[in-house]
């Protein structure tokens, strides 16, 4: 994955959630970073995960675009963006 051009995570993002659009996601990076790590629930952990060359604002809008609802966790404590499909 290391080796993809910043103008793939597009078609990077659609392969990863190709494999299970009915799973569940997250996302995080580093603040103004510009890139994210976007992870697939397996059971109870998110277990897959692929770095893309996209920040957060970007996978954000791109996670709705692809149908899904993303917002912060309930717990205060965890930073990520938690991605469910809608129905």
């Amino acid at each position: 994955m290391g080796n993809k051009k910043p103008e793939d995570a597009n078609q990077v993002l659609n392969d990863f959630l190709s494999h299970d659009p009915k799973a569940r996601y997250a996302f995080d990076s580093e603040r103004d970073s510009p890139e994210s790590e976007l992870c697939r629930q397996k059971g109870k952990e998110y277990e897959e995960c692929v770095t893309l060359k996209m920040n957060s604002r970007r996978l954000f809008a791109a996670m709705q675009k692809y149908g899904f609802f993303c917002a912060l966790p309930s717990n205060p404590e965890k930073t990520h963006m938690e991605c469910k499909p809608m129905p």
